[in-house]
């Protein structure tokens, strides 16, 4: 009797409306959404040239992942609670004929998702939250949170979960990342997997799966398949954005 094979995983560091490496890697996957589960780490949109296709085809393969910052602005931007920045490479998806369908796809995506081995979230996780997926479960990601705030923009926290003023340079003691703070302060033993934070780059230890490689700075494009334990990339076709 044939073993039907495992659903794989896939999670996705951020991509930024980096459509054309995101089918090139998809590719390399042999994804197939009949088998597999794609799961980005947030930041779907903006920077990059095509935000309106990665929605597009996010949307096509009932993609799950969570909110980042950038998505959690173009929402916000579409409500009227923020107003566009220069930097900005959204209005492709402001003026499109699927908008309205695409942003409410864009806003069921959640906080933070959760299985029994693993931990997604855009930024990171507090250590002064006992339970992740309960602090966060509850909240409007379109609010103006500290929460919000701290899952989809961290990077240095202190241990009691302090963000400093500036992450650049890296500020000292007692501030650290917030992966290293949250490992010191949590039991849970499940993976937590992140992007946003392409300067650090890929993070490869136990329990922790960074996958920002700055794709829209001209990096890669990483995948971690959960099932394999297996890393993908593919190199960025240029720097599609300038600090």
């Amino acid at each position: 009797m044939r073993r039907s094979t495992p659903r794989r995983r896939i999670f996705v560091g951020d991509i930024q409306g980096c459509s054309a490496e995101l089918e090139r890697l998809l590719e390399v996957l042999r994804f197939d959404p009949a088998r597999d589960e794609l799961h980005p780490v947030g930041d779907l949109v903006n920077r990059g040239p095509d935000s309106l296709g990665v929605l597009r085809l996010l949307r096509r393969l009932d993609a799950g992942g969570v909110l980042g910052n950038h998505d959690r602005h173009l929402l916000r931007v579409s409500a009227g609670l923020a107003r566009p920045k220069r930097s900005d490479t959204l209005e492709a998806v402001l003026g499109a004929p699927d908008r309205a369908a695409l942003l409410a796809w864009l806003r069921a995506r959640p906080l933070v998702r959760a299985w029994d081995d693993i931990l997604l979230v855009h930024a990171g996780l507090s250590p002064a939250w006992s339970d992740p997926v309960v602090t966060l479960s509850t909240l409007d990601p379109l609010a103006d949170d500290e929460r919000v705030a701290f899952a989809t923009e961290v990077r240095h926290c202190d241990p009691t979960g302090r963000r400093p003023r500036s992450d650049w340079p890296p500020p000292p003691p007692p501030y650290a990342p917030w992966f290293r703070q949250y490992r010191a302060a949590s039991r849970d033993p499940r993976t937590v997997v992140w992007g946003h934070w392409a300067r650090q780059g890929l993070v490869v230890e136990a329990g922790l799966r960074g996958l920002d490689t700055g794709c829209v700075w001209g990096g890669q494009l990483s995948a971690w398949i959960a099932e394999e334990d297996r890393l993908v990339q593919v190199a960025a076709a240029r720097r599609y954005a300038s600090a």
